[in-house]
């Protein structure tokens, strides 16, 4: 159970990196901060689906991690 458990723990965290290494970035220095602020105030249409995937995706992955690593020291620990 327990090395069931530590194969779908580094399952998920690799798929943890890779999720957050696709993520787009936020801006490129300061023209990415001027044109930043003109998405912001007109709104961003391009790639927002993948974005969004992207997003929710990884705060799923950061969640099923966080709480395998929980169970895997809680078993750890009472073995």
């Amino acid at each position: 159970m327990e090395l069931a458990l530590k194969i779908i723990l580094v399952i998920a965290s690799l798929g943890l990196i890779a999720a957050v290494l696709l993520q787009p970035g936020k801006s490129a220095g300061l023209s990415g901060a001027i044109s930043g602020g003109a998405e912001h105030l007109f709104g961003k249409q391009k790639a927002r689906g993948l974005e969004l995937f992207l997003n929710r995706l990884t705060m799923g992955l950061a969640v099923v991690f966080f709480l395998l690593t929980l169970i895997v020291a809680y078993f750890v620990k009472t073995v």
